[in-house]
């Protein structure tokens, strides 16, 4: 479903098979167990068609060194500049807080700049420093904090 946003994302990043690996686990019943699982997820559509999701809760590392995370937050290509992404965000984050989470972080690969723009403009400072296994890869991220 988000095939294209995770391509756009990671592409050049994440080597072609290992991208390709990542995404292809993402099927309909990894969905369906994510659901399960009671993570939330919020969603942006646009004519009866999801755009657009963000994962989150409570922080699944300490790492972090917050309270709230976004796990995942991602937008089809051709949503991507409108705006969308920081309004998920907003609701995401006053969602978080609602349930007494008001200090957030999000992780993103360090070679993605597009995504430490996006969280730098949303006045996130970039924090701890970790590295990843992502598909196997060893890559480097870094944790964005917000609050």
């Amino acid at each position: 479903m988000f095939d294209a946003a995770w391509r756009e994302a990671y592409r050049g990043i994440i080597p072609g098979v290992a991208l390709e690996r990542l995404i292809a686990q993402r099927d309909d019943s990894w969905w369906r167990g994510a659901l399960r699982r009671g993570r939330p997820i919020a969603v942006v559509d646009s004519a009866e068609t999801v755009v657009g999701y963000a994962a989150y809760g409570r922080t699944r590392s300490r790492t972090l060194g917050v309270e709230g995370e976004v796990d995942e937050l991602y937008l089809l290509p051709e949503y991507q500049g409108l705006g969308l992404g920081r309004r998920l965000f907003r609701a995401v984050r006053n969602d978080l807080a609602d349930h007494g989470l008001p200090r957030i972080g999000a992780w993103t690969l360090e070679e993605n700049a597009r995504a430490a723009a996006f969280y730098a403009g949303l006045g996130g400072t970039a924090g701890p420093r970790t590295l990843d296994r992502v598909a196997g890869v060893p890559l480097p991220k870094v944790g964005y904090l917000f609050g």
